[in-house]
């Protein structure tokens, strides 16, 4: 059920600290936490503590959390100094949702990357 804890959610036991992270950043009601397999020189997860298995499930039954989840991956992108500034182009970062298998989604607990460091260019691969 969306909101509940999943056993088998990888997730869900890194939020109940059954697995390891790498914890960047935590709110009441997220976590954010280093990608093992960083795609740029920054690249950090943020996830609702309460499960829902994408992004279009998590802004349907809790837009509440969606708005908790895009506030945050800005609060780490400005911790992570890759904020946007006036007058540095280098600086920015892009925020990711893959949502489903096609797109690359491979764990189904919403989540959003937190990407920059590097320039990225546009479109994605």
């Amino acid at each position: 059920m969306a909101g509940e804890s999943q056993a088998d959610c990888l997730f869900c036991k890194i939020v109940a600290g059954d697995v390891p992270a790498t914890v960047v950043r935590e709110s009441e009601t997220t976590l954010a936490f280093r990608d093992i397999n960083p795609q740029a020189p920054t690249h950090v997860l943020v996830i609702p503590k309460a499960h829902y298995p994408d992004a279009a499930s998590l802004a349907a039954g809790a837009p509440e959390l969606a708005a908790d989840v895009l506030r945050e991956a800005g609060e780490v992108a400005a911790q992570e100094k890759i904020a946007a500034e006036e007058g540095v182009p280098s600086k920015g970062y892009r925020i990711v949702f893959n949502t489903g298998a096609g797109a690359g989604q491979t764990v189904w607990h919403a989540h959003a990357h937190v990407l920059g460091g590097r320039g990225l260019n546009w479109p994605p691969g």
